[in-house]
């Protein structure tokens, strides 16, 4: 039987009637709710008057229905599609089941009358309501209302049309009389549908028969969709023509750049073509310009660490690195310290491989070999500039980093980046690129390696019970693993059934002190190392992963991966 329409409460009232908040925080909510636009209820949680279980518990009670956990509620793709996406997000509501006489539908604020009458409108049917969790119920609308099934039918659409043009097939995919309506179609979507899941990577590879395109998702790349190979001439030509790149050339690599509006946020692509023996393969970085640049304390180091990265970051003169693999998250720890570091007193001057995001305040410079504005060579105008910091976005050469080095004990502070496994060998790879032990002793003030690992989800945490082979691992990374309960993702609609659901650093920091100076001067390379080993309070990556497993973080097949490959 479907319940009656809800009546409208007054949720403030209502919450300082039953004592979950003050008179007190109850204006300070409503007045910070003119600035933010939030609805009250939003406004409460994020302030921390009230958590949004004692919210939705009392909201349950007092409206006499049922709160529903929807991250393990068994959603039909068919019900939930009887309200479009653009109303559930709008109204916060989904459905969630159909009996013959009402559906039940979900709602974060079940006192939104409105909201009520057009969801009641749209179905023609009497409603049954439930309360949920806003966080929740964002996270499940992203989950179900994926694009998928779009994106192979504007495939199929664009496949169709492709095959009706005459003429080989190189040119039936950049003919002229190929209506663009689903090529645009095909690539809104998907790019939409990789925005909403968080991707950083829209990879799309042509093989033999067929057409793969995959997302990277938290450092792991999964499978979208695949279809007809035909598609693939009129897709990348298309984004070639989006990044400005020359459509006639399919024998070179190119690289380019654009940019979109989706959902609100500004998004920086940056694409690279590479010519394969079936077609070119095309792969777009995506970069959130809208969603601001974290702050150092937001990076997940250690509050001791924080203060040591901060501490080497405000030196006046010096060098500082930060190494790690592709993909490790150097860029935004670089821009985290330069956000810090950029005010009217200090002139910031960066040299890029490409300029991935703009700073306001700060000169930055995108080195093009094409007409030969190598690192190198921009530097050495750099030092002309007049500059306080200087960033560099990569030690490549002998020569950038003897610029480097020598800006360093010449009044600036030089942050650069360096692919290495460790901290430890950062400063052995300068020695191996050509750089004069003594230089670097007098130059070199610390070295942040870094690697992105998993986060469990917080939806599906369950306990992990180790077998005999991951204990023996463990004990011989020389981790202790009696005694501690570690956890992992069973998987869930929120993560998408993977059992991970975001990405954390973790950090190896060494910093220069006079032992490790007087080594690396006198070259002694392998007491360098030990040396450095011994240093009080020094924790390794797999260290640093392995705590956060301790903590149920991270699972423990993350800090296998990290252990791996490095010197146990």
């Amino acid at each position: 039987m479907a319940i009656q329409r809800p009546r409208k409460i007054r949720l403030g009232d209502l919450l300082v009637e039953q004592n979950a908040i003050t008179e007190k925080q109850l204006k300070a909510a409503l007045d910070a709710q003119k600035s933010t636009g939030n609805k009250l209820g939003r406004e409460l949680i994020e302030s921390g008057y009230i958590s949004e279980d004692q919210l939705v518990d009392i909201l349950a009670r007092q409206l006499n229905i049922d709160f529903i956990d929807i991250r393990d509620y068994g959603i039909s793709p068919d019900i939930v599609n009887k309200i479009t996406e653009v109303q559930a997000r709008r109204f916060r509501v989904i459905a969630l089941s159909e009996q013959p006489d009402h559906i039940l539908i979900g709602m974060a604020d079940p006192t939104n009358i409105f909201a009520y009458d057009e969801i009641s409108r749209l179905l023609g049917k009497p409603l049954k309501i439930a309360v949920v969790k806003e966080e929740d119920l964002l996270k499940t609308i992203d989950s179900v209302y994926r694009r998928t099934a779009e994106i192979s039918n504007f495939a199929a659409e664009l496949g169709q049309q492709i095959s009706a043009v005459e003429g080989p097939a190189s040119e039936r995919a950049t003919s002229d009389g190929l209506a663009d309506a689903p090529v645009v179609k095909l690539l809104q979507t998907m790019l939409q549908d990789a925005v909403q899941v968080n991707a950083s990577d829209i990879h799309i590879e042509p093989d033999i028969n067929e057409l793969r395109i995959r997302f990277r998702i938290d450092g792991t790349l999964r499978v979208q969709t695949t279809t007809d190979i035909r598609i693939a001439g009129a897709l990348i030509s298309r984004l070639k023509l989006m990044s400005g790149l020359d459509i006639s050339e399919k024998r070179l690599p190119q690289d380019g750049r654009f940019h979109l509006e989706i959902r609100g946020h500004r998004i920086d692509v940056r694409l690279s073509t590479l010519p394969l023996p079936n077609g070119e393969s095309a792969v777009m970085r995506l970069l959130n310009q809208s969603a601001g640049f974290l702050g150092v304390d937001q990076l997940g180091m250690s509050d001791e660490l924080v203060k040591n990265v901060r501490k080497i970051a405000r030196s006046p003169h010096g060098l500082m690195l930060v190494t790690g693999p592709t993909g490790s998250g150097k860029t935004t720890t670089l821009y985290a310290l330069l956000k810090e570091l950029n005010t009217p007193e200090v002139k910031i001057i960066t040299v890029e491989d490409p300029v991935e995001y703009h700073l306001s305040g700060v000169n930055q410079v995108q080195v093009n070999p094409k007409v030969e504005l190598t690192f190198s060579k921009v530097l050495r105008s750099v030092l002309r500039q007049d500059p306080d910091v200087v960033l560099i976005g990569e030690m490549r050469d002998k020569e950038t980093i003897e610029i480097g080095l020598r800006a360093s004990i010449t009044g600036h502070f030089v942050m650069s980046t360096l692919h290495t496994n460790d901290a430890i060998s950062s400063a052995l790879r300068l020695v191996d690129m050509g750089a004069e032990p003594y230089l670097i002793a007098g130059a070199l003030r610390g070295i942040l390696a870094q690697r992105l690992i998993r986060r469990i989800c917080p939806s599906c945490t369950v306990t992990d019970t180790l077998d005999a082979a991951t204990k023996l691992i463990l004990k011989d990374m020389g981790e202790t693993v009696e005694g501690i309960t570690f956890k992992r993702g069973k998987g869930c609609r929120a993560c998408n059934n993977t059992g991970h659901q975001g990405r954390i650093g973790i950090y190896e920091f060494l910093e220069m002190d006079s032992d490790l100076v007087e080594t690396l001067h006198n070259s002694d390379l392998i007491g360098f190392s030990k040396t450095a080993k011994s240093r009080p309070g020094f924790k390794s990556l797999k260290q640093s992963a392995y705590e956060l497993a301790t903590k149920g973080v991270t699972t423990v097949d993350e800090v296998i991966k990290v252990g791996f490959g490095m010197e146990f």
